[in-house]
């Protein structure tokens, strides 16, 4: 089968495309082997929100949930394995991308609890206990940037084990993200790990950055104000990558643990379909080109890039100064960008707790059903 020349371009100048979705459907349907035979997918990742959609939209699990129910296991427990059994089965589908990157892609994403991301000890706990019930090499465990994610996130890596770093919406809490990596290969490198094998993606959120900094800038209403609409999570974004270069192109701490086969932490571009009518379909994708980077698209997106999408290599290096007149042009107007963060983390933070509930609600209703 051939591949998407737009797509190809786009994995030509150094970006990995992962599809931001999951299902059993997918996966037994045979089209998640189809998007990685025509549309360069190398990866995928999910969230409670994406399983939560899987199981409400299909009768594909009803028969497991059956089986479940019958054990007498527990809602959670019963998610668990749901989706547990999901990722497995995508690791073993992009198991030949994992092999051919040597573990940079082939990589599938599997979230702990969200109801845990304010809880450092639990969140290691079950970041441990996932990544062994799934039980393959090409995992990535998720775990959110939050003040008490970071922690978590260098005890988990201290383990062996590689993580996506998720919920990521400012450079400044990016920069402790990659301070926490570092901090947990160092570790792992004195537990006697291979650093080789692990692995790490900082997972920086765009489009949400544009919604909540539009919102704002229509309530200034001015003229210089509403002239900045739509530039903040691209700026946002290519201020993340120059972070990105300091630490890991020539930074003497990183330099160390690579001489010990360490790996970069690769900036990974997520919330990347774009929520406002009014912008390109592809905006979050052609201007975030960059090598070493991923960006995780949802189907639609992916689909765009596939038909229209403008790929002129890389839009990102050299455009940090730029982007940082951007966010003095938004400071200017009066958008308080330490608040904007603030209140998208927690946002995000709540978003997937209820769709965690939601997941666990919808799943009960089922369970309960099967046993009737």
């Amino acid at each position: 089968m051939t591949q998407n020349p737009n797509l190809a371009a786009l994995t030509a100048a150094g970006v990995s495309i992962w599809l931001d979705d999951l299902s059993r459907d997918r996966i037994q349907s045979g089209n998640l082997q189809e998007l990685i035979d025509t549309k360069e997918v190398v990866g995928v990742t999910s969230n409670p929100t994406i399983f939560q959609k899987a199981l409400a939209d299909s009768d594909i699990y009803d028969a497991q949930l059956a089986e479940l129910a019958e054990r007498g296991a527990d809602v959670d427990a019963v998610v668990r394995t749901v989706t547990t059994d999901d990722v497995r089965n995508a690791c073993d589908v992009l198991k030949p991308q994992w092999e051919a990157s040597d573990g940079v892609d082939g990589r599938v994403s599997i979230e702990v609890d969200p109801r845990l991301a304010h809880d450092t000890d639990k969140t290691t706990k079950q970041a441990i206990e996932l990544w062994k019930i799934v039980d393959r090499p090409n995992l990535f465990i998720k775990i959110p940037a939050t003040e008490a994610g970071l922690p978590a996130i260098t005890a988990t890596l201290a383990e062996g084990i590689s993580v996506n770093v998720t919920l990521i919406f400012s450079v400044e809490r990016h920069r402790a993200v990659m301070g926490a990596y570092l901090n947990g290969l160092e570790k792992a490198k004195q537990a006697g790990h291979d650093l080789s094998k692990i692995h790490s993606v900082a997972s920086f959120f765009v489009s949400r950055v544009d919604t909540e900094v539009d919102k704002r800038l229509e309530k200034i209403g001015t003229e210089e104000a509403l002239a900045l609409r739509g530039q903040a999570g691209v700026a946002n974004a290519r201020l993340a990558y120059a972070a990105y270069q300091e630490v890991f192109v020539g930074g003497d701490r990183f330099e160390q643990l690579k001489a010990d086969g360490a790996r970069v932490q690769r900036p990974l571009w997520a919330s990347t379909g774009v929520k406002n009518p009014d912008y390109s379909d592809t905006l979050y994708v052609t201007e975030l080109v960059a090598p070493n980077t991923v960006n995780t698209m949802p189907e639609k997106t992916i689909e765009a890039v596939a038909d229209h999408g403008v790929i002129t290599g890389d839009t990102v290096t050299g455009t940090a100064a730029a982007a940082q007149e951007v966010f003095d042009k938004l400071e200017a107007v009066g958008v308080d960008l330490t608040d904007v963060f603030v209140v998208l983390e927690d946002e995000g933070v709540k978003k997937f707790e209820e769709s965690w509930n939601e997941l666990l609600k919808e799943t009960q209703a089922q369970l309960d059903s099967a046993t009737k």
